[in-house]
């Protein structure tokens, strides 16, 4: 386990060891751990330039003021979007590209509790906040991660370590039981990492599992089961959660550290010390290969996970869900540049 204070003294480091002007995309960054995570970024990084992607004008209000007075020389922008529309992605998309040549971090965190409801696009909801957007922000993003000179990654916060069976006939997941759906959605986003780390082997891409924090995931929710999940959260939430505070330090830690490098081992973050755990290893089993599934303690996940994800990529599982993906993106957009 990554121990907290090896989680804040590399978080301590940031100022001094990565260069100033950083810029990071959080999608889902007004309520959370996607906040929680921005806040630190905010308070660790020099003059970081952030991007806030969400609904709530009111929440990204209090954020930035928030962000303000943990670092005055931060510039801390809102775009409102509902990101469960890939169209709306791609837009979000072309207004950073606009005003940015390169991005540092990108880190998603956008979910819900609410299930079996489809967007205008013809996506199963919650799937489409889970998967397939995250999954086109990356794509839209991914040339200018590469155009970063210092620190470039991707994490995507999730269900890590949890990777399941995929259901082929139903990636959407509008038919599979409710206790197979993190497995599937998360060996979605693992395989799907793995797919565009191939052409990026100068980023780093984490899947992680941030363990039981406090989150907004069943808001608006509706119907029995959401009303007895609030309830039950009501209770058990302070006895089990992980302190916000720490889940934001542990999740700038995935986001920073140098002990998730990219592939090719350049621009691998904040440099471990002497005492430090050791580099990661991939989902390949390789020490530093580039793509991370990392479990709430922060360290990679164990043989059984390893061994599914040989077997996805033996079976040509990557291919599959990677042409399935493309190929919704191309039904809803037309095939129009992003």
């Amino acid at each position: 386990m990554v121990i907290l204070s090896e989680v804040q003294s590399s978080n301590a480091r940031i100022a001094s060891t990565l260069p100033a002007d950083l810029v990071a995309v959080f999608v889902g960054g007004t309520s959370g751990i996607g906040e929680t995570a921005l806040r630190q970024f905010a308070k660790h990084v020099r003059q970081p330039r952030i991007y806030n992607i969400g609904r709530s004008q009111e929440a990204a209000d209090r954020i930035a003021t928030a962000c303000k007075e943990l670092n005055a020389d931060g510039q801390y922008n809102f775009i409102k979007a509902d990101t469960s529309l890939i169209r709306n992605v791609d837009l979000v998309c072309q207004e950073i590209r606009s005003k940015e040549r390169a991005v540092n971090v990108l880190f998603l965190t956008t979910g819900t509790l609410l299930g079996r409801t489809g967007t205008s696009e013809g996506l199963h909801f919650a799937t489409s906040l889970a998967y397939y957007s995250r999954t086109r922000f990356i794509v839209n993003l991914l040339p200018l991660l590469k155009q970063a000179s210092s620190l470039r990654r991707v994490v995507t916060v999730f269900a890590a370590g949890y990777e399941g069976p995929i259901t082929t006939s139903d990636f959407q997941a509008w038919k599979v039981p409710m206790l197979s759906q993190r497995g599937h959605l998360s060996s979605l986003t693992t395989v799907s990492l793995e797919a565009l780390a191939r052409d990026a082997p100068s980023v780093s891409f984490i899947h992680d599992f941030p363990g039981s924090v406090k989150t907004n995931l069943a808001r608006g929710g509706e119907g029995a089961a959401i009303y007895v999940l609030k309830q039950v959260f009501k209770v058990i939430g302070p006895l089990i959660n992980m302190p916000n505070q720490e889940c934001g330090e542990r999740q700038l830690f995935l986001a920073t550290s140098g002990k998730y490098p990219s592939e090719d081992l350049e621009a691998s973050g904040v440099p471990l010390t002497a005492g430090d755990s050791p580099v990661a290893n991939g989902t390949s089993g390789k020490s530093g290969g580039g793509v991370y599934s990392v479990g709430s303690d922060g360290e990679s996940s164990g043989a059984k996970v390893l061994e599914l994800l040989a077997q996805f990529r033996n079976e040509g599982m990557v291919e599959q869900v990677w042409r399935h993906t493309n190929e919704e993106f191309e039904r809803i957009t037309g095939g129009d540049p992003a």
